[in-house]
Formats: structure tokens, sequence, C-alpha cells
């Protein structure tokens, strides 16, 4: 069981902390783009850097049709961000270290992955997973369909069991204290990385599939 400072309403932790991320980017949201300037001060200096740098990955990674679906890929960013670093705040819990969590934000990934390559190639999209020539198709089809299945569960229990892997070291280590200090610290540091790593990398694979959906099937 978790428990955190703030009231649930009778939800599941994970939900409420998910529901108070969502209105709380919403707010922060809201409040930023009314103090928008032409010409920038320090915080928005900051993010237009990180959002061009996004940017810039996106054009790398998925080519220039890939920007229009540049707000959702940095929503997913930015969302899962936001719910790792909670992990390292006392009195929350990061609700990616619940399967629930990051198996829907996979799910959300694999879905709109496909989606997207039909509303890209029409049923010419079904090329993706028939090879490079025809006769190939038997074979590769259910190679094809077996690897895009398994991307849900790769990204859902990547992120899952990183999030979750430090949150148990963590509880352990507090168990022990005060002669696990150092390690403690140890693990705060390491913590920090993992919480953009893993954003960065769910984010980046998200990047890497829908990328390969608007692609040309060869």
């Amino acid at each position: 069981m978790h428990h955190i400072i703030l009231p649930t309403f009778g939800l599941e932790v994970h939900v409420a902390l998910m529901i108070y991320i969502i209105v709380g980017l919403a707010i922060f949201t809201g409040i930023m783009a009314g103090r928008l300037k032409l010409v920038p001060g320090k915080t928005q200096s900051i993010f237009e850097i990180v959002i061009n740098a996004f940017m810039d990955l996106v054009d790398e990674t998925m080519g220039p049709k890939g920007r229009k679906y540049f707000p959702f890929l940095v929503t997913f960013a930015i969302f899962i961000f936001v719910c790792n670093v909670l992990g390292m705040i006392p009195g929350f819990y990061p609700p990616t270290a619940n399967l629930n969590i990051t198996l829907a934000l996979a799910l959300i990934v694999f879905v709109a992955t496909h989606i997207i390559g039909f509303k890209e190639h029409g049923v010419g999209y079904l090329k993706h997973f028939m090879g490079p020539v025809w006769w190939l198709a038997p074979l590769m089809i259910p190679i094809e369909v077996i690897g895009h299945f398994a991307r849900p569960v790769s990204l859902s229990l990547r992120l899952f069991g990183n999030i979750m892997g430090h949150e148990q070291i963590v509880m352990v280590l507090l168990l022990l204290m005060p002669i696990a200090y150092p390690l403690l610290a140890l693990t705060t540091v390491l913590g920090v990385l993992v919480i953009f790593i893993q954003a960065f990398i769910f984010t980046l694979l998200s990047m890497m599939y829908i990328g390969g959906a608007l692609e040309e099937a060869h």
C-alpha cells in the first residue's frame, strides 16, 4: 500500500496522482500561454531552448512529416517526466511505478502508430507487414505482427521496471538507515538520471515507431 500527502478521494493512489498531474500541467500551460512575450524572459527562453531541441530530435528521428505529431510526443515526454519526478519528493509516489499507467501509455502509442500509418498510406500501410518481396509475406506477416505487439509490452515494462526498481531500492535503504546513508545518497543521484533517461527513452522509441509508420513501405 502507498500513501500520499494529498487526498485521493477514494481513488487508487496512482490514479489520483495522475489526475493531479494532468490538472497541474493544464493550469501551468494556461498560465505560461498567457505570459508569452515576443522578447522572452529567462523562463520562456529556457522552455524555448528545450522545445527547439525536442523539435530538432523529432525532425532527425521522424523526418519532416513528424512535426505534426510534435505536440502529441512532447506531451508524453512532459507527463512521464513529471510522473517520474514525483518519486523524488517525500510523501509522493510516481504513477509510472504502476504497470497500469505505463501499459496505458504504451497502448496509446501502439494504437496511435497504426492509426497514423493508415491515415498516411491507407490500405497500403499493410505493406509494412509483408516484407520486401511478395513471396516472403507468409513468413514476414507473423513476424511483423508479433514484433508490433511486443512493442507495448517492452515500452510498459521498461518504464515500470526502472521506476519501480528505484522505489524498492530506496525503501530498503530507508529501513537500513542511518548506516545506509551513503548508498541512499548514491541512489538519489542515480534516480535523477533514471527520471530523465526513462522519459527520454520512452519518447524516443515512440518517435521511432510513429516515424516507421510514416515511411513508405519497401
